[in-house]
C-alpha cells in the first residue's frame, strides 16, 4: 500500500469509528441551551482534547501493548469485533453502546464539563477509536507511515471541529432523519473494515504458526 492509500485508509477508518455526522446529533442536544460563542467554545475545547488523546496512543500504543504482553494482531481480532458491535449500533441508527449510553446523555446536560464528559471522552474518542488508532499505528511499516496515521488523526479531528462549529446548521440543513441515513452508511462501511481486521488478524496469527 502506497502513502497515499495509506493515508485514505487511515482517514476513512477513522472518520467512520469516530463518526463525526452522528456526534453532531448528540453536540447539537448537549449544547442546545447555550449561546453561540460558548457551543464554539466547547467545541473547540473537546475536540482539542478528543485529538490530544488520540496523538497520545498513537505514540504510546506499541509500548501498551508490548507491556501486556499483547500482539498487534491479537488486538486487530478484539478490534475487530469491537468495531463490528459500533458498526451494528450504527446501522441501527443509535448510539453506540461501545462509548456512551442514552442515559448517560441525559444525565449529562447539566453538567458544565461536557466538552469532556461525555463529548472529548467517549464519545469522539471511546475505546473503539483507541483500539482503531493503536491496530493502525501497528499497520504502519515506517516511520513515515506512522506520521501519516497521526496526520490522519488530525485530519479527522480537525473536521470534526468544523462540523461541531457548523453543527446547529448542518442540523437544520440535513435533518435528524438525514443525519441517521448518513450514520447507517458509515455503520456499514465500519462493518466491512471490522470484518477486514478480524480477517486480517487470523490470517497474519495462523501464518505465524507455519
Amino acid at each position: 500500500m502506497d502513502n497515499i492509500a495509506f493515508l485514505v485508509y487511515s482517514f476513512s477508518t477513522l472518520f467512520a469509528i469516530v463518526s463525526p455526522v452522528g456526534g453532531v446529533i448528540t453536540f447539537v442536544s448537549l449544547t442546545s441551551d447555550m449561546t453561540l460563542e460558548d457551543k464554539n467554545a466547547l467545541a473547540t475545547k473537546s475536540v482539542t482534547l478528543a485529538c490530544i488523546i488520540a496523538l497520545f496512543f498513537a505514540l504510546t500504543g506499541k509500548l501498551i501493548l508490548n507491556f501486556f504482553g499483547v500482539s498487534i494482531d491479537s488486538l486487530r481480532i478484539a478490534g475487530g469485533i469491537l468495531l463490528f458491535v459500533v458498526a451494528f449500533d450504527m446501522i441501527l441508527a443509535k448510539v453506540s453502546r461501545e462509548s456512551i449510553t442514552e442515559k448517560e446523555i441525559d444525565k449529562s446536560i447539566e453538567r458544565s464539563d461536557v466538552w469532556i464528559f461525555p463529548i472529548a471522552l467517549p464519545l469522539l474518542t471511546g475505546p473503539g477509536t483507541i483500539t482503531t488508532i493503536i491496530v493502525l499505528m501497528g499497520s504502519a511499516l515506517s516511520i513515515l507511515q506512522s506520521s501519516i496515521v497521526m496526520l490522519a488523526i488530525i485530519l479527522t479531528f480537525a473536521t470534526t471541529w468544523v462540523l461541531f462549529h457548523f453543527s446547529r446548521r448542518i442540523y437544520k440543513l440535513l435533518g435528524y432523519t438525514g443525519m441517521l441515513v448518513f450514520t447507517r452508511l458509515m455503520g456499514l462501511l465500519l462493518a466491512a473494515m471490522a470484518v477486514n481486521f478480524v480477517a486480517v488478524g487470523i490470517w497474519n496469527i495462523y501464518t505465524s504458526f507455519q
